[in-house]
């Protein structure tokens, strides 16, 4: 007759929450993750192991405009992470070396302040992103050392402003695969002005491997051959593998290898690539053209009306080969 579905009221969570077990203690690490323990445990933890890191390198952790929660995750978790990057800010160009930096109104001092006091090792490196800029921008910028530098002066005026400890710089896919050159001159000239700020600089790079075919992607190992001596880490896109026209997983694990060893098959640079892992699932039977991404709330609530007719791709078991894959650095995307 098939699985029983579940009530609608699901049995109440465990009075006192956080626990004093691993989930690993607890048997929660499996292959096959049962929905009845999803429904009970998801929102538990151990208190015991808050503050222990267990991942010997960096961990990098962005907090999304559409999952706030990530915010409270960086307080209680902080211990956990090295960097955290809420999705603030953006860079404008105004004209002639003049430049811009907005999003600054989402940038809750009260917040660093508080997640800094709780993670004393923690940095906070915002991800900008090159908002609103024309081809004739970036033909500007590229064309002009003052522009350059006036940008990069922006940038670290802005980071010590605002006690932050760095950028994630999203810009890369925004030019296709056109002017790889230029903009690897660029990024290494702000690199080199953050540095001297003692400041950060991670690279949000698209995945080596382009999704669902074998053909490279727009950023190769020549630009990260250039790059690796010069920026701190990158970010290395390595979720978000399906489409609508091609539903599956998000980071099917033969894919996420061969974005690595594509660009270091040597493993000389592993330990400045942040893997990306994600932690939020794609529902593409929503209406509109992309799907929405499903989170862990919305999770519970289909796995609580049904108990079945739920898929769910194996991708935790995973994680422990990506991490391998990656050497020593992960990034996580909290959903």
């Amino acid at each position: 007759a098939g699985p029983r579905p579940y009530p609608s009221s699901p049995p109440p969570p465990p009075k006192a929450p956080p626990w004093n077990k691993t989930v690993q203690e607890r048997g929660l690490v499996v292959i096959d993750p049962k929905a009845k323990d999803i429904i009970l445990e998801h929102k538990s933890y151990c208190a015991k192991k808050v503050k222990e890191k267990h991942f010997l390198g960096d961990v990098l952790g962005y907090i999304t405009p559409w999952n706030s929660h990530g915010y409270n995750i960086a307080k209680i978790f902080g211990n956990k992470f090295t960097l955290i990057s809420p999705a603030w800010l953006q860079v404008k160009r105004k004209g002639k070396e003049r430049f811009q930096v907005s999003g600054l109104h989402d940038a809750d001092q009260g917040w660093i302040k508080e997640v800094k006091k709780n993670a004393k090792n923690i940095q906070i490196v915002p991800r900008i992103l090159f908002e609103g800029w024309t081809y004739h921008d970036f033909e500007s910028v590229f064309g002009s050392e003052d522009e350059i530098e006036e940008l990069s002066d922006t940038m670290v005026r802005v980071d010590k402003d605002e006690n932050f400890d760095g950028f994630v710089v999203e810009v890369w896919s925004q030019l296709g695969n056109g002017k790889q050159t230029e903009l690897v001159h660029l990024l290494s000239h702000l690199s080199e002005a953050l540095h001297q700020a003692r400041l950060k600089l991670i690279l949000v790079i698209p995945p080596a491997v382009t999704p669902g075919t074998n053909q490279l992607g727009m950023f190769t190992k020549k630009e990260f051959d250039q790059l690796a001596p010069v920026v701190d880490s990158f970010s290395l896109m390595t979720y978000d593998y399906s489409a609508p026209q091609r539903p599956g997983p998000n980071s099917p694990l033969p894919w996420v290898q061969a974005c690595v060893q594509v660009l270091d098959p040597e493993s000389r640079w592993r330990s400045k690539i942040l893997l990306g892992l994600n932690f939020y699932g794609m529902d593409y039977s929503a209406l509109g053209a992309s799907g929405e991404p499903i989170l862990g709330n919305r999770t519970k609530k289909v796995l609580c009306k049904t108990g079945k007719d739920v898929k769910f791709h194996p991708e935790l078991y995973w994680l422990l080969a990506m991490l391998q894959v990656a050497g020593n650095r992960v990034i996580l995307r909290h959903g």
